[in-house]
C-alpha cells in the first residue's frame, strides 16, 4: 500500500481534526506544539505541521487505533501517511 503527499496531508487534517473533537486531547497537543488555538487554522496547509498532527496522534497507541477506528481507515495510514510528509525518519 502507498499513498502521495496529497493524501498523506488530507489525513493529517482529519487526524486535526479527530484532536480537535476533544478539548483535553486539543490543550495537549496545543501545549506539545508550541502553537496557540489561533494559529491552527493558518498552518493547515503546512506539511511540517501536519506532520507533527500526525506524530501527536501516533504517540498514543490508544489515541491512533480510537483515530483510525472512528474514521473508519487501514490502521496502517497514519504511519505511511506520517512517512509522506517533512521529517519522516528514513526507511531502514
Amino acid at each position: 500500500m502507498d499513498i502521495g503527499e496529497e493524501d498523506a496531508q488530507a489525513i493529517a487534517l482529519r487526524a486535526l481534526a479527530y484532536v480537535a473533537e476533544d478539548g483535553e486531547r486539543l490543550a495537549r497537543f496545543l501545549e506539545i506544539s508550541g502553537i496557540g488555538q489561533q494559529d491552527v487554522s493558518g498552518r493547515l496547509s503546512d506539511p511540517t505541521f501536519l506532520a507533527g498532527v500526525l506524530d501527536f496522534v501516533l504517540s498514543d497507541d490508544s489515541m491512533t487505533v480510537d483515530f483510525v477506528n472512528r474514521i473508519e481507515i487501514d490502521p496502517m495510514l497514519p504511519r505511511l501517511a506520517r512517512r509522506k510528509l517533512p521529517g519522516a525518519e528514513p526507511d531502514g
